[in-house]
């Protein structure tokens, strides 16, 4: 495919500010995504505003930012917003959240006054993307939300995007709870709500004529629908040439993040 095709003309101008995913335009897993370090920085220079926004909980945000670092992209703590942060922000402090999730989830709560366990009963049961996972975990989610827990899923990616082949991602998780439990599971990440006001709180007027870019049309480009900003798809991550739609359609198709900056800021 070509460097980059456009469904019609994305206006810039200086001053805007990007919502950049994370899984598949900054890194595959632990691999950095080609030139995204010279694009953050490009951005940086020219004076725009940044949010990573994730829907990975699995990783405190310190951790989230330490990895930035370590493939040269300098982040803020509040240039960070997880799904983690999201589902946490849906509970009131002092109740209670079984975690089948990663220690992001953990520290989200504790953060938002909300006391973890693990089993048990509890006011809600957070599902997350964990490799813990297990039938243990299942058990005790499940348990949980059939004694009256609110299920939230921190999100319903099907898949997550690694260096050589997706692999189950935390809506798979969640979906097996919800199955077992025979509830309609409430989401925190993209595209839901409470990601949107997450989003909306870090950025404030900043969000009006923000550009998100991403992987995943069913998330990153519903996200950005949900926002009322423009939307670019890369194919650094999970989206095929062969598989970008309609609807949502992108504003701009490109390779990977570095193509769409040089484009863009030149």
């Amino acid at each position: 495919m070509p460097g980059s095709s456009s469904t019609s003309p994305l206006c810039y101008k200086t001053g805007t500010a990007w919502i950049l995913d994370l899984d598949g335009v900054i890194w595959l897993s632990s691999d950095p995504v080609r030139g995204s370090a010279k694009a953050v920085g490009r951005l940086r220079e020219a004076g725009e505003r940044i949010i990573f926004v994730t829907n990975n909980s699995s990783h405190p945000v310190g951790d989230v930012i330490e990895k930035l670092a370590g493939m040269d992209i300098e982040a803020d703590e509040d240039e960070v917003a997880t799904s983690a942060l999201a589902s946490a922000e849906m509970l009131e402090p002092g109740t209670t959240a079984l975690v089948c999730a990663g220690v992001g989830v953990k520290e989200a709560l504790e953060r938002r006054g909300v006391e973890p366990v693990y089993e048990g009963p509890a006011d809600a049961v957070i599902v997350g993307w964990h490799r813990e996972f297990d039938y243990e975990r299942l058990t005790a989610a499940y348990h949980a939300v059939d004694d009256g827990a609110r299920l939230i899923g921190t999100n319903d990616d099907p898949t997550y995007p690694t260096p050589d082949r997706p692999i189950p991602g935390g809506g798979s998780l969640l979906a097996a709870v919800a199955v077992a439990a025979g509830v309609e599971p409430e989401v925190a990440g993209k595209p839901h709500q409470p990601m949107a006001d997450l989003i909306r709180s870090r950025l404030g007027d900043d969000v009006e004529g923000a550009i998100l870019v991403g992987d995943r049309p069913s998330t990153d480009g519903k996200m950005a629908e949900l926002l009322g900003v423009r939307f670019a798809l890369v194919m650094s991550g999970v989206t095929t040439p062969d598989e970008v739609p309609d609807d949502p359609a992108p504003e701009h198709v490109v390779d990977d993040l570095e193509s769409l900056v040089e484009e863009l800021l030149d």
